[in-house]
């Protein structure tokens, strides 16, 4: 596995080996050993809600630490047995939580293929958002996503950013047309190259993305 301080806290005060000193750590039992000659060098955006469209409750959290009580909404019945993570965690508030140390491989991104490369699992960094497919994200969430992905950049080779949907194309469809890409790479100041193709769109005047 490479880093870019192996074994030393890169980013300065930012990490303590891969959990990052600014985020809520909730650790997920849902997690495995990367390859060894893994290379950490994909961010993968996801959104996520439990139930779908509704904020703020524990159900993620519950998701990730297998502690979902499968009973409590019908919903949950489609989902019984599903066993995920995630490396990081935002919610509507902007607040960061951690399930995954990520030196770690987490389980977030399924059958997938990204740039000529399978399992992205392997590789691979899952930032999830509290949100519903297809709708738009808090500024706060933005404004967090925005100086994690500097972090975990200071730490890891990143040379890629991509959605759910672009790393498992028809399978899924997150985040969605509501995830302002465009505005994304603004705030991080990242060469158009780093980011998938289809994102590849002129910001508007407001600083949404194209919907």
């Amino acid at each position: 596995m490479t880093t870019l301080a192996d074994g030393a806290d890169a980013g300065g005060s930012a990490w303590e080996q891969g959990w990052h000193r600014s985020a809520v750590r909730h650790p997920s039992p849902n997690f495995g050993p990367r390859p060894p000659a893994a290379q950490i060098d994909l961010i993968v955006v996801h959104s996520i809600s439990l139930p779908p469209g509704e904020y703020g409750g524990p159900a993620v959290h519950q998701l990730f630490t297998n502690t979902l009580d499968w009973d409590a909404h019908p919903y949950y019945q489609g989902i019984r047995g599903l066993t995920v993570s995630a490396h990081f965690f935002i919610d509507r508030t902007g607040r960061l939580w951690q399930f995954v140390d990520c030196d770690q491989r987490a389980w977030h991104a399924g059958p997938s293929a990204y740039r000529g490369r399978a399992q992205c699992n392997d590789d691979s960094i899952g930032i999830e958002l509290e949100g519903l497919e297809g709708e738009r994200f808090e500024p706060a969430q933005y404004a967090t996503l925005a100086w994690l992905c500097r972090d975990i950049a200071l730490r890891y080779p990143i040379a890629h950013l991509a959605g759910h949907e672009h790393i498992a194309p028809g399978r899924k469809h997150d985040p969605g047309a509501g995830f302002d890409w465009p505005g994304v790479q603004q705030a991080l100041g990242w060469p158009m190259a780093r980011f998938p193709e289809a994102t590849w769109a002129a910001p508007r005047e407001n600083g949404q993305g194209d919907k």
